[in-house]
């Protein structure tokens, strides 16, 4: 029997919501082990000077504790 745990993180990008959701899970693997599933809770887009300047999600990252 497996016991999960789901953490929320928030990434950011300059590119793109795919590349902001790149770069959270790329962090969340470096400190979580067993990392098997996420899913996009939020997006949000950063506007300065009425363009957008930045790419922000919030990821629920689910990962399996030993």
């Amino acid at each position: 029997m497996s016991v999960a745990k789901t953490t929320e993180i928030i990434a950011s990008s300059p590119v793109s919501f795919e590349d902001a959701i790149r770069v959270g899970i790329d962090r969340a693997t470096k400190t979580l082990e067993n990392v098997r599933g996420a899913w996009v809770s939020s997006q949000k887009v950063m506007i300065e000077d009425n363009r957008i300047t930045g790419y922000r999600v919030t990821l629920k990252v689910t990962f399996i504790l030993r």
